[in-house]
């Protein structure tokens, strides 16, 4: 099976994947660190301090994939079921800040999580049918990967359109 889980930065793909990862004994593709390591992007875009992705680059890297991938751009994959970790905008401002990262590019974030940006970019591609929302404010990251695990193991169903931060504009 095909599954991504991808959100917004700050979401806590990363941190949620590599305990999922442990539980279905699967290694996880970092997708943004398969990016940076094997050159998988096309410029640098410097007013974002951001590298902009090569997508037919990564899908001809990843082939025929099987597994579990992770990034801020995984939905644009081909995917079985994909997950979409949601996070009180907020609060996904604090822990971008807290990791470093610009006041301009937490605020991009944080409008990007409260317009629901990548949860409508993961509906659009993939239906509504394959789309999983997962709140992660104020959860426990292991809490977090057992409902990824459910997802993986078909215990739950599909739920794009159950978070809304629209209020946080």
């Amino acid at each position: 099976m095909k599954l991504v889980v991808t959100g917004t930065p700050g979401t806590g793909k990363t941190t949620a994947t590599d305990l999922v990862a442990d539980e279905l004994d699967q290694p996880v593709v970092h997708l943004n660190q398969l990016v940076k390591d094997d050159g998988l992007w096309t410029e640098r875009d410097e007013d974002r301090d951001t590298l902009v992705v090569d997508l037919d680059a990564v899908r001809d890297r990843l082939g025929d994939w099987d597994g579990l991938v992770e990034s801020h751009l995984a939905h644009h994959l081909d995917a079985d079921r994909v997950v979409v970790l949601r996070c009180r905008p907020d609060v996904l401002e604090d822990r971008l800040l807290e990791r470093g990262e610009s006041e301009a590019k937490a605020r991009e974030n944080r409008e990007s999580e409260a317009l629901d940006v990548v949860l409508g970019e993961a509906v659009e591609f993939h239906g509504e049918d394959a789309v999983y929302e997962i709140d992660t404010t104020d959860r426990d990251p292991q809490a977090v990967a057992d409902d990824i695990v459910a997802v993986a193991n078909g215990e739950r169903e599909p739920s794009a359109g159950t978070v809304d931060f629209i209020e946080y504009l």
